[in-house]
């Protein structure tokens, strides 16, 4: 029996400070809202990631095209 509350203990840490986090959350709320200026800065960064992801591999493709049609 010493050996399963030795096991169980850290479970129940964590489980009584995850308690008290969520009952703290619910005394101050926070909507999380996420303002459309982030949405449009994420979405212009993912384009220009994606947009240069393509020209490298648009790039690598033509300069190797010949060696790998000879596979």
């Amino acid at each position: 029996m010493k050996n399963r509350l030795r096991e169980i203990t850290p479970l129940m840490v964590v489980l009584d400070v995850l308690a008290a986090r969520l009952k703290e959350a619910r005394k101050q709320p926070d909507r999380g809202d996420v303002s459309i200026s982030t949405v449009i800065i994420w979405v212009a960064v993912i384009g220009v990631a994606v947009g240069i992801a393509t020209i490298i591999g648009v790039t690598l493709y033509n300069k190797y095209s010949a060696k790998l049609t000879g596979l």
